[in-house]
Parts: C-alpha cells; sequence; structure tokens
C-alpha cells in the first residue's frame, strides 16, 4: 500500500529494525564470483519468478549496449552483460572454476516486495551474509545500470581516504561565496557534514584533487559498474550547466546496478576488506543514519537522486544494516514512475521497511 511507503520519516527510522551479530565474512575476491553467478542466474533462471540533490542531473532516453570503459554514455538505461570483461564482470562459468572450491553461490530468491514499492517503478536487492542469500526484487531492473547520482560519495571518500587527500581532523573546505539552492551548502564545510548534506561543490574539488588516474584505480579495483569517467565535468548532465554541480557521476557517463551496487558495499566494508580501518571507518561513521534507537539495528547509507531535464529518472538509498548477528548489504533504486513523485527519501523509506519485513520474517 502506498500509505506505507509515503510514511512519516519519523515513523520509519522508529520502526522496529531489530533483525537479528556480525558473522563470519568470506573472502571479497570470492564476493565477485559469489554475485556474478547470483546475477547469470537471475538472468537464466529467475526471470520468470518475478539528499536529495535537486536539479543537478541529466539522463538520455535511448536504451543501448553495454559500453567500454572510456566511451561516454547517453543511454537512459544499460542492462549489463553478464559474460562482457569491459562492463567489470567475469564469465560466470570462469568465475564458477576458479572459486567454487572455496566459495559457493548465493541462494536466490526472487521476493514480491510490491507493497512496499506500490506503484513505484523500482527494484531492491538485500544480500544476508550470514545465510549467503540474495533476495531480489524486479531481478532485470536489479540487473540494469544507471548513474549512481550522490551514492558515489560514498565512492570519492573512499579513494581521497585511501589516497590521504581527505583527513577527517583536517577536512574543511571554504566555501567560495556562491549561492546554492540548498542553503546546507553555503558555508564552510567539513568531510562528515559535506557528506550528511550531499554538497556537490565539496566533493566535485574532492574528485578533481583525487584525479582521473587514482578515481579509475579505485573503480577498477572495485569493479565498480561501467567505471566509466569519461565525462570528467558532466557536460553530458542535461539540468545544470554549473560546473560546481556536475560531473561523470551525476547523470553522465559513469552507470552501475543495483546488483553491483550491493557488490560494491561487500567489497568495502566485507571482513576480508583490502581497506584499512583508518580508511573504511570515517566512512562508516559518515554513513551512519542517525535517530535509530539502541534496540533497532545500526543503518548505514547513502541517498542519490537524478533529473533529466526536471523530472527525476534515478533515486536510490544503497548501504548495509549491521544487526545482532549478521550484516545486511542492501540497495533500493526508484526510475521515473508515471504520476508519482520519485525521490532518494522514498527510496530510503522503501529500504527501512525492508530491512524491518526481513528481521520479522
Amino acid at each position: 500500500m502506498l500509505s506505507a511507503v509515503h510514511a512519516p520519516p519519523e515513523a520509519l527510522v522508529s520502526a522496529n529494525i531489530d533483525i537479528g551479530k556480525e558473522t563470519n565474512m568470506n573472502h571479497i575476491q570470492k564476493t565477485a564470483a559469489i554475485f556474478l553467478i547470483a546475477a547469470a542466474l537471475l538472468a537464466n533462471g529467475c526471470a520468470g519468478a518475478e539528499n536529495q540533490i535537486s536539479g543537478l542531473e541529466t539522463s538520455d532516453s535511448s536504451p543501448e549496449p553495454s559500453i567500454a570503459p572510456g566511451e561516454p554514455s547517453d543511454s537512459k538505461e544499460e542492462a549489463v552483460s553478464q559474460s562482457s570483461p569491459e562492463n567489470g564482470e567475469l564469465n560466470p562459468e570462469e568465475s564458477e572454476t576458479k572459486d567454487s572450491s572455496q566459495a559457493s553461490p548465493p541462494a536466490l530468491k526472487e521476493t514480491d516486495w510490491s507493497a512496499l514499492f506500490g506503484a513505484f517503478h523500482g527494484a531492491a536487492v538485500l544480500y544476508d551474509e550470514k545465510e549467503n542469500s540474495v533476495l531480489v526484487y524486479q531481478p532485470e531492473l536489479a540487473r540494469t545500470r544507471r548513474s549512481p547520482c550522490s551514492t558515489f560519495k560514498i565512492i570519492s571518500s573512499l579513494s581521497a581516504l585511501e589516497n590521504g587527500i581527505l583527513t577527517p581532523e583536517h577536512s574543511a573546505r571554504a566555501w567560495s561565496g556562491e549561492v546554492f539552492w540548498n542553503e546546507d551548502w553555503n558555508r564552510d564545510l567539513d568531510f562528515e557534514t559535506a557528506f550528511r548534506t550531499s554538497c556537490v561543490w565539496y566533493f566535485r574539488e574532492l574528485i578533481d584533487e583525487i584525479g582521473a588516474e587514482r578515481m579509475g584505480d579505485t573503480l577498477e579495483r572495485l569493479q565498480y559498474g561501467n567505471q566509466d569517467i569519461s565525462d570528467w565535468e558532466g557536460r553530458l548532465n542535461t539540468n545544470n550547466q554549473n560546473r560546481a554541480l556536475t560531473g561523470f557521476w551525476i547523470e553522465s557517463s559513469l552507470k552501475i546496478s543495483p546488483m553491483e551496487q550491493v557488490e560494491v558495499l561487500r567489497r568495502i566494508f566485507g571482513g576480508d576488506s583490502e581497506y584499512p580501518e583508518r580508511v573504511t571507518e570515517p566512512l562508516k561513521q559518515a554513513m551512519k543514519l542517525t535517530g535509530l534507537s539502541e534496540t533497532e539495528a545500526a543503518v548505514y547509507g547513502k541517498t542519490g537522486m537524478g533529473k533529466d531535464r526536471g523530472v527525476t529518472v534515478d533515486a536510490w538509498f544503497t548501504g548495509f544494516a549491521d544487526t545482532e548477528d549478521r550484516r545486511l548489504y542492501f540497495c533500493v533504486y526508484l526510475g521515473e514512475s508515471e504520476g508519482l513523485q520519485v525521490t532518494s527519501q522514498e527510496a530510503k523509506a522503501i529500504a527501512l521497511q525492508i530491512l524491518s519485513q526481513y528481521g520479522g520474517a
């Protein structure tokens, strides 16, 4: 029912998400194979079963095959090819051959969360690490690449922290004096405040300092979507021409699917992550949702939203939840939905309800 989706944020935040301690984590390199096999199974065997940054993003409308790194994309939706190396994915058979002795693919279950989505066009992925299971709502859309928008602040923060460009104790950046539509951006900001207010000018500066070479290395290491940063300044964006507020991650060349969002988070925050705590802990704290009670699971995430000529075409909430005995990775995506106002807050509300519902099962 739509009424559940439109419940006030405070009601959703206070909803019981008591879903359960962190368990043993598989090696990062196994995770890629697990999710690749999962995606292949979804494509071949499950098909029949079935923040807010207003005015900043772009998208075009004609579908296009998967693109190689370095090629700008003007496609509205990019379906992920399951066997194409240029999409950052290995052949599932090759993955199984390499890792089958060490890791088994997750149990896959197509889940009906239509009551939570209502009339919204969207998809959701929930990976239960302890159970080694993936729940998916709308699997085809869950494998379709879209602009990450502000969810990419997770990745730019990670890269900046790892490369020493960002240190939490010395993270303040001076406001230029330009007046932006979001009042929270019209002042000097530190890292955590910029992350929580999703300040684009702050992260535009940060990404420019990271540079294309280091950013490309980060995306390759994480196997992040199509890894396409060719439109560095974001000139493909049809919704904004202010270069302080555009970039390759905002309705431009870079794209990622909901399934891949979950994969990437697992590689960053999993027990065998290659990233040290000095990198992951500040990022984790910036991602932590406030206002949850002590009895609820700790939820960490980032919203993202993109527009094409004034119409919201992409809205996200992706992250993970630490419960009493496990970690759950999730991603909720909403696309353009006729007659409805699509926002990242709607995606966030649905994600919190999925976590609550999963815990009650």
